[in-house]
């Protein structure tokens, strides 16, 4: 069988940075949720998104949770989330018994479509947050999306997971709303094996935060609890992980990115397009997404089984959120009566983008995707 070229796997460092810090944790027995590691990565991770207050945790989803309870969201609230996404973007929202409302896309970005997003507030009012997402590292169109959340007053809770390192006016995403959000898990640009990070605007946020990760202890000397914690915060081993993976970071961002300006020179003739950047906008291009013209007689699924007989790894677009069974009676905004999210997964499809690939692995994909269109 051929060489298996995978979607977005775990990249360690050539040099092994990530062992250096995880010795000396086991060296200086340093293996709880806390220790030099976890404090050194913060630090970086903040030094890093040049904004913010930001908190280790154990996954992305974690920061998502937390940012939902800080942002004041209540059993019975509604929350805007973007609807094409991955579903831990939306999840946390009925974790404190609050309503997801999903915001249609729009196809400059794929990501929260700002008229939609206004349309939403006519329709249910003001809720009590709005949670965008940027799509693949791709960044929204965040200048529209905050100008609505400030003129009505509702806190912006920006999902970055998928986007460390992607700049938008020159800002790094996850730097513009009250709460910003990475992750570290094992698929993303950089990893910790699992774990995230909560960015907050506020200092006593991110001290409110690092309690409530950690079972809400008060400073009493017996174990004291006044509000409800959880167990998210992330451990010095992991953290060790990621204090050598920030090392590479821009190295795997223009990895990333020759990958899927590869695509974009061989598969040109094709009828597809990728996914669009919005000006002055530089996305990680964590991974690299396609959408296949209507009338081009292939669709998504065809494509992946090819792909998958060659030992090539790639995927369909995040099934939209208000089309999923569990969210199945959640309300669903659009712009106009075209629903864009549903067009963009009924035709689109991640191409593999692995760091580790080659160029020959780009060109060899692309060679398969030519004998499917052929």
């Amino acid at each position: 069988m051929a060489k298996a070229i995978l979607l977005s796997s775990p990249h360690m460092s050539d040099e092994g940075y990530e062992l250096e810090y995880i010795h000396d944790a086991f060296n200086k027995n340093w293996i709880a949720p806390l220790g030099e590691n976890v404090n050194e990565f913060e630090k970086t991770m903040g030094t890093y998104m040049g904004w913010g207050y930001p908190v280790a945790l154990s996954a992305g989803t974690a920061a998502l949770h937390l940012s939902v309870i800080l942002a004041g969201v209540k059993a019975g609230d509604k929350v805007f989330c973007q609807d094409l996404t991955f579903s831990a973007s939306a999840n946390p929202v009925t974790y404190v018994g609050a309503e997801p409302v999903f915001i249609d896309s729009e196809r400059d970005t794929w990501n929260m479509d700002p008229a939609a997003l206004e349309r939403a507030f006519e329709i249910h009012g003001t809720p009590k947050a709005v949670v965008v997402v940027h799509l693949y590292g791709n960044p929204a169109k965040m200048d529209e999306i905050c100008a609505i959340c400030e003129k009505h007053n509702v806190p912006l809770i920006e999902d970055a997971a998928e986007a460390l390192g992607s700049e938008y006016h020159g800002k790094k995403c996850g730097t513009f709303g009250k709460f910003g959000i990475l992750s570290f898990n094992g698929n993303k640009i950089i990893t910790t094996s699992g774990g995230g990070m909560l960015l907050c605007r506020e200092e006593e946020d991110a001290k409110h935060a690092l309690k409530l990760a950690t079972q809400a202890r008060e400073p009493f000397p017996w174990y004291q609890h006044e509000e409800i914690g959880y167990n998210y915060r992330m451990s010095n081993i992991v953290a060790g992980i990621g204090r050598g993976q920030a090392k590479v970071l821009p190295l795997r961002i223009r990895q990333k990115r020759a990958i899927f300006e590869r695509y974009v020179k061989n598969l040109a003739d094709l009828p597809i397009a990728f996914q669009p950047q919005p000006e002055d906008a530089a996305s990680n291009c964590w991974l690299s997404s396609v959408l296949l013209d209507k009338d081009c007689g292939v669709t998504p699924a065809q494509l992946l089984a090819v792909l998958r007989e060659e030992n090539i790894e790639g995927r369909h677009l995040w099934k939209p959120m208000h089309a999923q069974p569990v969210f199945a009676n959640a309300p669903y905004v659009t712009a106009g009566e075209e629903s864009v999210s549903d067009d963009l997964f009924e035709r689109g499809v991640c191409l593999p983008s692995d760091t580790k690939m080659t160029m020959e692995d780009v060109d060899r994909v692309c060679d398969v995707i030519r004998k499917v269109f052929a």
